[in-house]
This record gives C-alpha cells, sequence and structure tokens, in this order.
C-alpha cells in the first residue's frame, strides 16, 4: 500500500492537473454520490491535499471530495477527450478545461462538507498529518511522551495512525535504524534526547522520501549499495529489503522480523535493545 508520501506526490499532480480550475463536469459511478454530481461543477478546485493515506480535494463551495486508494486505488490524469486505456473500473471522473482526473478502482469514496470532515469516521481517528499539517520535531516528541503512547512498542506504534498520519512500512523501518532504536523498545525507555531525536527522524525520513520519489537512504551509502550491485529496490533504502546484506554504518547483517503482519527490517548493531 503507497504510505503518505507517494500520496502526497500523487496529490500534487492532481493539483498542478485540475488546481484552480473550474470543474466543468462531475461524474461518479456510485449512485449516492452520482445524485451530487452538480454540487461540484462550476466549482473551482481550491486545493488538493492528504491525510495520512486519504486524498482530499478543497472545493469552492467548501466540499470535499475524500477518497483512500487502499490497495488497489489509482488516480489516472488526462486529456479529457482521451480517457487512458485500462481495464480497471472508473470511480470517479473530474474534468476541467479540457483536463482530466479520474480514479479507478477505490472503494473507499465519500463527499462531505469542510465543517464536517472531523466527524468522518477514519479521519476523526487519525493524528496530525506529516507532510500536510504543520507539524515540528517538539509537537511529535510531545504525542511520543504521551499517556496514549508512551508504553508501547516502536515496531507496531510507528504504524498507529493515530500517532501521526502517513506512516507506513517502509518508513518505519527506515526511521527506526536512522534513530537508533530498537523496535522492541517503548517512547518510556528513551531519554527526552532521545525521543526528540526518533522524532526529528520521523519528520525527516518521511520527508525526504516525499522529496526524493521514495528514496530514505543516504548519498553516500546509496553510491556504496550501487557499487556493490543493489538494485534500486534495495539501494533506496538504508535498511527495508536489505536483508542478510551489511549495515551501511556498522558492517552487522541486517535482519527481518515480523510485528504482527508486518515485515520490519533492523540491524543488531546500531540498534540494541537497552533499558
Amino acid at each position: 500500500m503507497p504510505e503518505g508520501p507517494e500520496i502526497r506526490r500523487a496529490a500534487d499532480k492532481i493539483q498542478l492537473q485540475i488546481g484552480g480550475r473550474v470543474v466543468d463536469e462531475a461524474w461518479f459511478a456510485f449512485p449516492e454520490l452520482a445524485e451530487q454530481a452538480n454540487v461540484l461543477e462550476g466549482v473551482r478546485v481550491d486545493a488538493v491535499d492528504t491525510w495520512g493515506k486519504a486524498m482530499l480535494l478543497r472545493f469552492a463551495n467548501q466540499q470535499v471530495l475524500y477518497s483512500h486508494n487502499q490497495l488497489y486505488g489509482v488516480w489516472k490524469l488526462h486529456d479529457a477527450a482521451k480517457p487512458p486505456s485500462t481495464k480497471r473500473s472508473l470511480r470517479v471522473r473530474l474534468v476541467a478545461d479540457g483536463r482530466a482526473a479520474s480514479l479507478y478502482s477505490a472503494s473507499d469514496i465519500s463527499l462531505w462538507h469542510a465543517q464536517d470532515l472531523k466527524q468522518h469516521p477514519f479521519l476523526s481517528r487519525l493524528g496530525p498529518d506529516l507532510l500536510s499539517h504543520s507539524l515540528t520535531a517538539d509537537d511529535v516528541a510531545v504525542r511520543l511522551a504521551s499517556r496514549a503512547f508512551l508504553r508501547r512498542r516502536l515496531g507496531g506504534l510507528l504504524l498507529d495512525q493515530g500517532l501521526v498520519a502517513g506512516l507506513g512500512n517502509y518508513l518505519r523501518s527506515e526511521i527506526l535504524f536512522f534513530a537508533q532504536c530498537h523496535p522492541k523498545q517503548r517512547p518510556v525507555d528513551l531519554t527526552e534526547s532521545q525521543r526528540h531525536q526518533l522524532a526529528t527522524c520521523i519528520i525527516q525520513v518521511t520527508r525526504q522520501a516525499y522529496e526524493q520519489a521514495g528514496v530514505t537512504n543516504t548519498k553516500a551509502w546509496i553510491e556504496q549499495a550501487i557499487t556493490a550491485g543493489e538494485p534500486r529496490r534495495q539501494w533506496r533504502f538504508s535498511v527495508f529489503e536489505r536483508a542478510g546484506l551489511s549495515c551501511h554504518r556498522c558492517g552487522e547483517v541486517i535482519e527481518r522480523t515480523m510485528v504482527g503482519s508486518r515485515r520490519l527490517y533492523w540491524c543488531p548493531g546500531c540498534q540494541v535493545n537497552t533499558p
């Protein structure tokens, strides 16, 4: 499943395609939404942003189109007169000035008034978004130290969208590695300085993944990995997908473990579980 940075990059592309333009035609596959299509026609697309892994298209009349791609949904951008060739099921199409943004295969789609978004059953459970909301390392450190999260193991906690929204599997492994935290440690096990370092990594690694299209590794380590013949699916990461290979930082062999049903990669040399 795409993580926050990938959804944010998709939102940026939709913004370039139809953002600031007036919708000439709105089409929905689901009957309950098709009945409301007219409230978007003739209305400007004010902004396209994200909250975690959800996409939010905001309109000048305060309507907000919510969608969550889940595993299979995908937005395709195209000339309105030339729909893409695909076997996917069309769910939403918005046309503005001859440009179209079409959502395929997604099933979690709804239309909301902006003031009612806080009541959305998914969004209401999310923490602040790492890329769309103004969030500092201090803000994240405070959340890590809060009663709700203080005694939870980091390996599971970083996937809890209630902490901060947008983290997923590869980001979790990368953040813990750069913060030099063991996945079994809890925020309460860390010093205040270590919690702040973790918070800083949560923001920095996520932002780098957004800015560099999913690359979270350092330039020097990327060059080292490419020289060693690693494919992109490995060299783009510092530890994720690198089980059995040497850690760039300390030389220990990267390990893979399961936290729940999700795989996690970590370095036993750099990420020591100290009390």
